[in-house]
């Protein structure tokens, strides 16, 4: 049972292991699919052996992980989570990914889709031979990017922190990682792609609605813009027809169903537009990776997290660039 489970750093450098994958190894989920742990993981049911509350105006303090030498290896895996959160929120990843693949280099070389010229039409004519597609590898790879962070924070400053609070910290340390992630992914969608400059300083509807239909063989369903340029579409008069929209899903929308994201990391006066079915992939070469030595002695005074990604283009036309003057 969880309750006899020995924590040890070494469940933290299992090979293509998380520290909870290996934990489950130990303490399969499976044992608890008729009780009141159904629904925990591994690592959930050992902060309930330790009797830790990491979270709701109950939380305990951070020194709670330290009363024994075993829930100290739980410290490290709650600081990931957190920081792990934190990215998750904020990253435009789930929004602007069609797939998500992972890579144990650095290097990632991924696929181009190609149509011989002539045979754009998937008309086949009796007799005659069939259109082709072709499938390759593509000729350039794409280079992962390391972002990281240190939060300097000795344990004497936050022993007596709840971990409610500290969590909030860690999220937000995420959530700036996400952020440097979200403006490179917004350079590799709009290098290369179509732009359309429209006259003036402002963007009309009907700017707007010439930029979603000029994607003629994909489907515009998401566009990208910076705070500014998001004010100025919803103060369009026919914008205020998608209020409700925003109440009920927490998104804005154009009457014709794209979903418009704030993205201040997009340069200024301009709009990213794709199809989010097929324009980008995300590449992860790691998880969220914390210095986990360091943390399980209450000594630290410092995190370091870090995160190997990139996003890279995967469909021709499945992007398109709007400028202001």
């Amino acid at each position: 049972m969880y309750d006899n489970i020995e924590l040890r750093r070494s469940l933290y450098t299992m090979t293509g292991k998380s520290f909870t994958q290996a934990l489950a190894e130990l303490d399969p989920d499976s044992a608890y699919a008729d009780t009141d742990m159904k629904g925990l993981d591994a690592y959930e049911r050992q902060l309930k052996r330790f009797g830790i509350r990491v979270s709701g105006p109950d939380s305990d303090l951070v020194e709670k992980f330290f009363v024994t030498a075993q829930s100290a290896v739980l410290f490290p895996e709650y600081i990931r989570r957190m920081i792990k959160k934190g990215i998750d929120e904020t990253s435009l990843a789930g929004d602007i990914c069609a797939a998500v693949s992972y890579t144990d280099s650095m290097d990632y070389r991924g696929l181009d889709l190609t149509t011989e010229s002539g045979e754009e039409s998937s008309i086949a004519d009796e007799g005659s031979a069939l259109p082709v597609s072709t499938v390759r590898l593509s000729s350039q790879s794409k280079r992962l990017t390391k972002f990281a962070r240190i939060l300097n924070c000795s344990y004497e400053s936050v022993r007596k922190q709840r971990l409610e609070t500290f969590g909030v910290l860690l999220r937000e340390m995420g959530a700036s990682i996400a952020r440097e992630m979200n403006r490179a992914a917004a350079n590799t969608l709009r290098t290369g792609a179509p732009q359309t400059t429209v006259s003036g300083t402002a963007v009309t509807y009907a700017d707007l609605a010439a930029f979603w239909s000029s994607m003629t063989d994909h489907n515009m369903d998401v566009m990208l813009c910076t705070p500014a340029m998001m004010a100025d579409i919803l103060a369009l008069d026919e914008m205020k027809f998608c209020v409700s929209d925003f109440m009920s899903s927490g998104k804005v929308r154009t009457p014709y169903g794209v979903t418009i994201i704030k993205c201040p990391e997009v340069p200024a006066k301009t709009v990213i537009g794709l199809d989010s079915g097929c324009a980008a992939e995300l590449i992860l070469g790691t998880d969220v990776v914390v210095d986990y030595d360091k943390l399980i002695s209450s000594q630290c005074d410092e995190i370091t997290c870090s995160i190997c990604a990139g996003v890279s283009k995967l469909t021709e036309g499945s992007v398109s660039v709007l400028k202001t003057n």
